[in-house]
């Protein structure tokens, strides 16, 4: 499996991202710059943490309108799998692929820590390697990480199961305690943790590394 990691100005997550490819799952990972236009050959797409473009505007703006995203969208609707994390996740709902908004904290300030996320549906691409309502520690790094959203859509999230992860305390004002979404199709996830941050138990916790077997375990069954 080969994976474009999406690099702008601002981005601070790549490297994180490149090595759980390259180390955590033995897959092949390329650096690809927001200025190309096309992700011929690549079988997912990541979008990493950072400050894309300084935070300008808001998280995630200006991004949105980057010479990449075009093929983002384009690949996002032919069913790729496509994972944004904090200001990938941003991203992601600026340029429409997940529904809500990320703004800032409750408590107006940045919040990094460990966190218990809950998982609460197993049945994607993302997550078949984890077990129903399973705990899990991923760390979040974030200052506009709370998730809002209308009350229906909050109600259309959970009645298509869309929502993935859950934070089993309210760190940061979320809606429902909405940690990660999908799209309906489920091949794009949005989640302000960081995965690519808990894949030893030196780091604090491996519960990251899941994910990306889970990745890996969808792409093979696929070719199979």
């Amino acid at each position: 499996m080969k994976f474009a990691v999406i690099v702008f100005p601002g981005s601070n997550c790549d490297m994180d991202l490149y090595y759980a490819i390259k180390d955590g799952i033995k897959q092949e990972a390329d650096l690809v710059s927001y200025k190309e236009e096309s992700l011929e050959g690549y079988d997912g797409i990541l979008i990493p943490g950072g400050f894309s473009y300084g935070d300008y505007l808001r998280s995630g703006a200006i991004a949105s309108h980057a010479p990449i995203i075009k093929e983002v969208i384009r690949l996002a609707k032919q069913g790729k799998p496509v994972l944004g994390i904090c200001n990938g996740f941003q991203i992601l709902t600026e340029i429409g692929l997940l529904p809500g908004t990320l703004t800032n904290n409750r408590q107006n300030r940045f919040i990094c820590k460990q966190v218990e996320l809950s998982v609460e549906n197993n049945e994607t691409l993302f997550t078949n390697h984890y077990s129903l309502k399973e705990k899990i520690d991923i760390p979040i790094a974030h200052g506009e990480g709370r998730y809002y959203c209308d009350p229906e859509t909050l109600q259309s999230l959970n009645d298509n199961d869309q929502v993935i992860f859950r934070y089993s305390e309210d760190v940061n004002g979320s809606v429902d305690k909405i940690a990660g979404i999908t799209n309906k199709q489920k091949n794009v996830l949005g989640m302000m943790p960081h995965p690519e941050r808990a894949l030893e138990v030196i780091l604090g916790s491996d519960d990251g590394l899941k994910l990306f077997q889970s990745m890996l375990e969808t792409q093979k069954s696929e070719v199979q």
